[in-house]
């Protein structure tokens, strides 16, 4: 039966069905022609996983990263963290990176976060020095490690597939993300060097001022969803809630750069992106019950006592999974379709779930922009106007230091879990 829905579910994808509703229908059509259950349970797993209060933050968090983008607040953010970076040599490079800290992830969508920042740094990046295709490869690896950077869409959707605290997930995530993106600052400064690309000298008091006072309101966005989360203060879904509010004011009221019009545009794309996760959940939920039914983790986790019962092993093994399922088919869906199979292996071996899900998140990320069919890298591509050839030899350096940083992750797991144990959050 397995092997069946397996059939349909490659079919359906093939002609261009929807990821979620592939799952959704090949789950049915299984359970129609094995005539063992009623077909309408799966109407009702889709509906039970929609009912959670955790996942009503992904409409509020893409909305708030919407916000900020057509409100002028990632602009600003950008352009501080270019005054203080700028005198040093690949500066400009170290940009594109810090953006990605302050600005990623919390769109809901790849091809959002490459496009906002692609667009605001490539032409900067290619009058600095740097060639078109090395600039794309410094927006994809900044790309790819920005995903892990809290609040991500995809770590609340893993808080509910795992059953673990969503704050512990954004937690464990801000550490390794600073770790690769102090890596890749690294490589960008030596990078430079060897590209003879320097410092545009360092900025005026008045000019360094300037920029500091207009990204004081930007600056408070992180202050609200980091301290009000980690704090206790708020929970994850209310601090969705208060960033909405905030970029609102911030953008509408203060800097009057949000218009109606916009202001429909994002309420749009916040609608359409969030119905997008919202099938996919529904639809591998489908497919996990239907998995555990037919027994399908249980095999697993014999096939892979039977590689090796060492839990090291089956991390490295699962990371290249997920960076293979990143690849196939984009971050979010790999974990959704890949997670529900693999849990109660992870159970059985006793892996904590907090670093695990922060390694699917970085796993994934990597996979986004795996040559040569990534979305990631297609999609950076597109936006640079760069063939995908030069690209993909420009960036081999960056993925090789992503893949280093994954490594480092996968088997110091106290990098992940050092900052929600501080806070006292549970990392069960």
């Amino acid at each position: 039966m397995l092997g069946l829905i397996g059939l349909v579910f490659g079919v359906f994808v093939l002609v261009g069905l929807p990821l979620s509703f592939a799952m959704a229908m090949a789950t049915v059509a299984a359970i129609w022609l094995g005539g063992q259950y009623d077909p309408i349970i799966v109407g009702h797993r889709i509906l039970q996983a929609s009912d959670s209060f955790v996942l009503l933050a992904i409409p509020f968090f893409i909305l708030a990263g919407s916000l900020m983008e057509r409100g002028g607040i990632a602009r600003r953010l950008v352009h501080f963290a270019h005054v203080l970076v700028k005198q040093i040599r690949g500066g400009m490079a170290m940009v594109a990176i810090i953006g990605e800290v302050l600005f990623s992830g919390i769109s809901g969508s790849t091809a959002a976060d490459v496009s906002a920042i692609g667009s605001l740094m490539m032409p900067t990046l290619n009058r600095a020095g740097y060639r078109p295709a090395e600039s794309a490869s410094i927006i994809a690896a900044a790309s790819a490690m920005g995903i892990l950077v809290p609040p991500c869409v995809m770590m609340i959707v893993l808080g509910g597939l795992l059953n673990v605290s969503v704050t512990a997930l954004f937690a464990a995530g801000l550490l390794p993300a600073l770790f690769m993106a102090a890596v890749l600052l690294a490589y960008c400064w030596v990078r430079a060097g060897q590209l003879g690309i320097t410092g545009e000298g360092w900025a005026s008091r008045r000019e360094f001022l300037i920029a500091f006072v207009d990204a004081l309101l930007p600056l408070g966005m992180p202050v609200i969803i980091f301290g009000g989360i980690f704090g206790g203060v708020v929970t994850p879904t209310e601090a969705g809630a208060i960033a909405v509010l905030y970029a609102l004011v911030v953008g509408g009221l203060i800097y009057r750069e949000i218009t109606l019009r916009l202001l429909w545009h994002s309420f749009l794309e916040t609608a359409i992106v969030t119905s997008a996760v919202m099938f996919l959940v529904g639809g591998s939920t489908a497919w996990s019950w239907f998995a555990a039914t037919e027994h399908l983790p249980q095999a697993l986790l014999e096939l892979m006592l039977s590689i090796s019962g060492d839990p090291s092993v089956f991390l490295i093994l699962s990371v290249i999974i997920f960076i293979l399922g990143g690849a196939l088919l984009e971050g979010l869906p790999a974990a959704i379709v890949l997670l529900p199979v693999l849990l109660p292996t992870i159970e059985g071996m006793h892996i904590n779930l907090v670093h695990f899900g922060t390694l699917v998140v970085a796993a994934t990320g990597v996979g986004l922009f795996l040559p040569p069919a990534g979305v990631g890298l297609i999609v950076v591509c597109g936006v640079g106007k760069v063939g995908i050839e030069p690209v993909v030899r420009a960036f081999i350096p960056y993925l090789a230091l992503l893949v280093f940083t994954l490594v480092v992750l996968t088997y110091v797991p106290q990098i992940t879990l050092i900052l929600p144990n501080i806070l006292g959050i549970s990392v069960r």
